[in-house]
């Protein structure tokens, strides 16, 4: 069956590689029964106790089910297999892939990858070079929580989220930012312990980052920002760091990986935040 288009993409590239490469997968990707076999093969012992602690059946299979996507992923990318990936938590919690001493048996010695999870959805992102953050929220999730949001955003951006009328027109404009914040922080492996007000974006009315302040203490370097709406009212922002020799491109999957099925080749905007070069 044929994935659908994601709406308003960023305009299309025909390169043969792409740094970037994000899978965005819905829980109906994957059957319940399947998503648990594949725990019990491939999780870890972490992994396999964090699942079971989970009261409701409907968050325990989300996070089967982007966890056995990550581990599927891993595989394709680093050519280690499903239940050999040993994947290790910094003080934050943020995962990372044991790189073997001989390398990557697909090549190369790096590798970075970062989940997010929204109800019913799973996004990955995985790079080769640097750090990536990536972020999902669903437009229909209400109001819940929007007015503590707001209150953590830097106050150029809070004045930017009340010019737009109350409902779903302000609730993308809270969640745009949110989602970007997010994928920044991850992106930089320091999750809740950077306060959003530190640092801030100026974003264009329908899509796209136009300049990015980034906090104080961070080292000049420049950022490129992706945001994406691969289904209707779900929105997604990478974060990811721009190297002055690398190509813009990512590569959109949708689905379970269950192969190598050609991705979306979308480009990337062009790199926002201090010149480090």
């Amino acid at each position: 069956m044929t994935s659908p288009a994601p709406v308003d993409q960023p305009e299309r590239v025909s390169h043969t590689a792409a740094p970037v490469q994000l899978w965005f997968c819905p829980n109906d990707a994957l059957a319940p029964a399947i998503a648990g076999v594949l725990a019990t093969h491939w999780l870890d012992e972490y992994e396999q106790e964090t699942a079971g602690r989970f009261l409701f059946d409907r968050d325990q299979r989300q996070y089967l089910v982007a966890h056995a996507l990550v581990r599927r992923v891993l595989a394709l990318e680093s050519g280690i297999p499903e239940a050999e990936a040993v994947l290790w938590r910094s003080s934050r919690g943020r995962p990372f892939l044991q790189k073997p001493v001989e390398g990557l048996p697909r090549g190369g010695r790096e590798l970075d990858f970062n989940l997010s999870h929204t109800d019913g959805y799973n996004l990955l992102g995985v790079v080769r070079r640097h750090r990536i953050g990536v972020d999902v929220e669903r437009l229909d999730r209400g109001d819940r929580g929007f007015d503590a949001i707001v209150e953590s955003f830097a106050p150029e951006e809070i004045a930017w989220v009340a010019e737009a009328a109350p409902g779903r027109a302000r609730d993308r404009r809270v969640l745009r930012l949110w989602t970007l914040k997010e994928a920044y922080t991850k992106a930089r492996g320091l999750g809740l312990g950077l306060s959003f007000d530190s640092f801030a974006f100026t974003l264009a009315k329908d899509r796209g980052v136009l300049a990015f302040r980034p906090p104080d203490d961070e080292a000049p370097r420049q950022w490129r920002f992706a945001e994406l709406e691969p289904e209707p009212g779900v929105l997604v922002a990478v974060a990811v760091m721009a190297g002055p020799d690398e190509e813009a491109a990512l590569d959109l999957h949708h689905g379970f990986p269950w192969n190598r099925q050609a991705p979306r080749r979308l480009s990337l905007p062009q790199p926002v935040g201090a010149h480090a070069w």
